[in-house]
């Protein structure tokens, strides 16, 4: 049992370090003059390095809202499981925490 709650605890924090990364890092799609992420998309031109925020269009911005949304259910669903793992009585369902989860996802 408790090789399966330390597994379980192994996958929630996975889980928030994938969708860190994933988030924060500065090069989703790159080529030789430009490169674009999540935030930004910066170009090279006449020896200059130039950035433009991503938030041209309607959909990066639901992409990024999703993003940060996935990013608080994720830390709320490991939260709310630490906690029920205290609180629930022996046989109990962490229906709460799978809520969360589902919705992170």
């Amino acid at each position: 049992m408790l090789l399966l709650l330390l597994g379980i605890i192994l996958l929630h924090v996975a889980g928030l370090v994938l969708l860190f990364v994933s988030t924060i890092v500065s090069v989703w799609t790159s080529s030789e003059t430009s490169t674009s992420d999540l935030w930004l998309n910066c170009s090279t031109s006449n020896g200059g390095y130039h950035c433009d925020p991503a938030s041209s269009g309607e959909w990066i911005q639901v992409v990024q809202a999703l993003m940060i949304l996935s990013i608080i259910f994720s830390c709320l669903s490991l939260f709310l499981f630490f906690c029920q793992l205290f609180t629930l009585q022996k046989g109990g369902r962490f229906f709460l925490t799978g809520t969360f989860q589902i919705l992170a996802s």
